[in-house]
């Protein structure tokens, strides 16, 4: 089964990954996807270079970001391949708990419906 780890972080702290954490966050894409439990993932530009499209009452718009009402938002993604969610949140908390204590994140896992 797939599952899809969205990363909720507050991007007006304007914090970026330390040398440190990318280090270990290569190491740690590295063996999840030679485990085939990785299928993809990616960090998200922040919300000002964004735009969101909306559908209200039968009517589309769009607004370009930033999107000052939103504190928290998707910061980054992770497809994952596991065997059930209790897996999928396993392979999450192995990489949010890499942040160590510099980080404020969460992680939201849902499994992907599939046809």
């Amino acid at each position: 089964m797939r599952f899809l780890s969205l990363i909720r972080v507050d991007e007006n702290t304007g914090q970026v990954p330390s040398q440190r954490l990318i280090d270990e966050m290569t190491v740690l894409i590295e063996q999840m996807r030679a485990a085939g439990k990785l299928v993809d993932t990616g960090g998200l530009q922040p919300t000002a270079k964004g735009r969101r499209v909306r559908l209200h009452n039968g009517k589309l718009s769009s607004i370009d970001g930033p999107f000052t009402e939103s504190k928290e938002v998707i910061g980054g993604y992770a497809i994952l391949e596991a065997a059930d969610l209790d897996e999928a949140t396993e392979l999450t908390r192995r990489f949010a708990a890499l942040h160590g204590d510099e980080w404020n994140i969460e992680c939201e896992v849902r499994q992907i419906e599939e046809a």
